[in-house]
């Protein structure tokens, strides 16, 4: 079957049969394109249609065996049995660690290609059985309202370049002739809600915002990551539906980013430029109009229509075959179309997928991913000869508050309960009552479990949402509001169950709360000594929790999104500029900061120096911090480099980052980082969406968390230098 292949490409080409196919790392772009179009050149318009949506149709007679590109991988190989479930894309941003994400990626495909390589031998053909994975989410997290946020790596613009450049080549290996998957950046572009409007949502947006804050972690992706695909987005983008708009796609992705890929549109989205925007007055116009916009293949059937349009001279065949090469390319990138011998990937065996390795990499994730938001008194950490320790709420047990969305199935659930039951001592007087159920009030008016509680020596409460009441809009089953958070309260059940527990006693009140973002903190920070945000913490979320808890590692998780006091302040949901939005633009209105998180010492920030400040502008030039911890716990500290520059808080924004480490300092230690800032770092966009550099005073700031009011409140240290350009 597959010589079959290659004989077809050799004839059409006029080389001998018993040359071999040119190796991939051999080739250039122009000679894969000659590749794939010598398949197409084989294949009927029947058959070229059939390529161009998600359920790919075999051709027996070419040698092409059915596929589905429809894959899902966001933080595990999705909805297709047994992998290893890491944290939430969310959790993977709170670490703020580039490495642990390119290894978690690398995971990822390790395990895809293993079971891509047995579903093969079974003649496994089916939806979420393939190697064309549509993650990462570089969408920002804009508004913490946004159910969909926690697919995100957060609202900042640089974090998510950067972590979603490291997941796409973890996804994607390093072999130089084959892909071990195909990532895909999504959504593109300028989506993130509201959920219930996305099918007919018009995202109006200025240049300045779009190439500030929306476009570049996909500018990065598609430069440096070199991502295999692109999809486009449910909303209109100034009027145009994203999957249909020739400025996205031609214009700016192809043409000013030099994109090779295929760009694939998300699931009904062609149906939705005729039946819910309105735009076109047919299916197969709306199909045409796609095709001739920029889209390669579609999530979904109206691209049945393509006959039709055809037909009706709405499109060319020439128009239809450029469209088909991006994708033929992609196959051949995976060697679907080769010898499966002469791929790396298909020796990868079955054995990795939940591996020991592979646990121990999703338990480290959530470990890093989950936020110490409050620690009064130095209650944490606990002991673990406590006398009395009480358990309540209605998420110690519950495996929902670990997966999120877009899951797999682990090997192993280390649920809250007993991983905390599993660090006290046996003689520890532990016990558990759900006490409340999680999204509305108990139907029976006894209640035992808050008095019990309050007469525990510390009562752990696990409060929160879960993936039932947030997520993507069909997935959040016992949400009214299609997976959004109209308001960032809690249910009010759980709150007036943590005022019984916080007021009957001397009990010291820990509250773990589980979601997917921001969450109204301030009556929850008055009632409770402790509160520890978990995100959706993945398969070993128990026993992270577990081991923050009893310090058996000091929590070092990072806020990647600013938490508001509430969302009465905010701009409405559906206004997509970002005046009042993220650090960068929020004056007011902050609980906690983007970059916040607390750890066991206190950690010192300390003689900030610039190498060359004369330089600054036209040279790169290197920041210095001195950090010190002055406390007596080992942790992994997170300096963050932000500049300032002339018209913050006017129409620049008031900080942006520009860099961040992780390091390790052990207790009484001091260490010196470095930070590199080139001439481009500190320009800015302008109201044509254009980079300038600004003239006037900037300042280069090392802070735990972006500087600002509250971060000053805070007590969180910083340093900082001022110049003029």
């Amino acid at each position: 079957m597959m010589k079959l292949i290659n004989s077809i490409y050799l004839i059409t080409c006029g080389v001998a049969l018993m040359c071999a196919t040119p190796a991939l790392s051999q080739q250039s772009d122009n000679e894969l394109e000659q590749r794939a179009k010598s398949l197409i050149g084989q294949m009927t318009v029947e058959e070229k249609i059939s390529q161009m949506m998600n359920t790919a149709q075999g051709i027996s007679r070419l040698g092409i065996l059915p596929y589905n590109w429809w894959n899902e991988a966001l933080h595990g190989v999705a909805r297709n049995g047994k992998a290893t479930l890491f944290p939430q894309p969310i959790n993977l941003a709170c670490s703020f660690n580039t490495d642990l994400i390119r290894q978690i990626g690398s995971a990822i495909s390790d395990e895809a290609r293993a079971k891509f390589n047995v579903a093969q031998q079974m003649k496994v053909y089916e939806m979420y059985a393939g190697l064309t994975f549509w993650a990462p989410n570089v969408n920002i997290f804009r508004d913490p309202r946004w159910g969909c946020g926690m697919e995100t790596y957060g609202e900042d613009p640089f974090l998510s370049a950067r972590m979603g450049v490291e997941y796409v080549h973890g996804m994607q290996g390093d072999d130089p002739r084959y892909l071990k998957a195909a990532a895909c950046a999504k959504h593109y572009a300028v989506h993130s809600g509201p959920e219930a409007l996305r099918h007919e949502f018009d995202a109006v947006v200025s240049d300045k915002d779009l190439f500030e804050t929306y476009l570049p972690a996909f500018e990065a992706l598609v430069k440096e990551g070199n991502v295999e695909a692109v999809m486009g987005a449910y909303n209109r983008v100034n009027g145009e539906s994203a999957s249909a708009n020739s400025r996205l796609l031609i214009d700016i992705l192809r043409e000013r980013w030099g994109f090779k890929g295929h760009v694939v549109s998300d699931c009904g989205v062609i149906t939705d430029i005729y039946s819910g925007h309105h735009s076109v007055d047919s299916e197969a116009e709306a199909a045409a109009v796609a095709i001739k916009a920029g889209l390669n293949l579609e999530c979904g059937n109206t691209f049945r229509t393509l006959k039709e349009a055809l037909d009706r001279k709405l499109l060319t065949e020439e128009e239809l075959d450029k469209a088909l090469v991006p994708l033929m390319v992609t196959r051949l990138k995976l060697g679907l179309f080769d010898d499966p011998k002469e791929n790396p990937y298909s020796n990868i065996s079955e054995a990795v997928v939940c591996s020991p390795e592979h646990q121990a990499l999703a338990l480290e994730a959530a470990e890093q991913g989950m936020v110490l938001l409050q620690n009064k008194e130095n209650v944490l950490p606990l002991k673990k000869d406590l006398k009395t320790l009480y358990l309540t709420g209605p998420f110690a047990t519950d495996g929902n508050v670990l997966l999120g969305n877009y899951y797999g199935v682990p090997a192993r659930l280390s649920t809250f309960l007993p991983a905390i039951s599993s660090k006290v001592s046996i003689g520890t007087r532990l016990m558990f009552k759900m006490g409340i159920m999680p999204t509305e009030p108990n139907k029976n008016p006894i209640d035992w479990a808050s008095g019990e509680a309050s007469s525990s020596e510390v009562t752990i409460v696990f409060l929160g949402e879960s993936n039932c009441t947030e997520g993507e809009e069909g997935d959040a089953i016992a949400s009214s509001t299609m997976g959004d958070r109209l308001d960032m309260s809690l249910p009010k059940h759980q709150i007036e169950y943590l005022r019984k527990i916080s007021k009957k006693g001397k009990n010291k009140v820990v509250a773990v709360v589980s979601c997917g973002g921001p969450f109204d903190v301030r009556e929850i920070c008055e009632l409770s000594d402790v509160v520890i945000w978990t995100g959706y913490p993945g398969q070993e979320g128990g026993e992270a929790l577990a081991n923050v808890l009893f310090g058996d590692i000091s929590p070092s998780g990072r806020l990647p999104i600013t938490f508001p006091e509430s969302v009465d302040a905010l701009p409405d949901f559906s206004d997509y500029s970002m005046k009042g939005r993220t650090y960068r633009y929020q004056k007011e209105n902050i609980a906690f900061p983007f970059g916040f998180g607390l750890t066991y010492s206190s950690v010192a920030y300390e003689g900030l120096t610039v190498s060359q400040p004369k330089d600054l502008g036209k040279k790169e030039v290197v920041v210095n911090v001195t950090l010190a911890n002055n406390g007596k716990y080992a942790v992994d500290e997170v300096p963050q480099l932000y500049i300032v520059t002339p018209r913050a808080g006017e129409d620049m924004p008031l900080s942006s980052l520009r860099g961040f480490q992780r390091v390790h300092l052990d207790a009484g230690e001091k260490k010196t980082v470095s930070f590199k800032i080139s001439p481009d770092d500190l320009k800015m966009i302008d109201a044509k969406g254009e980079k300038v550099l600004l003239k006037g005073e900037h300042q280069l700031v090392v802070s735990a968390a972006a500087p600002g009011k509250r971060c000053d409140e805070l007590g969180i240290p910083s340093q900082r230098t001022s110049f003029k350009l």
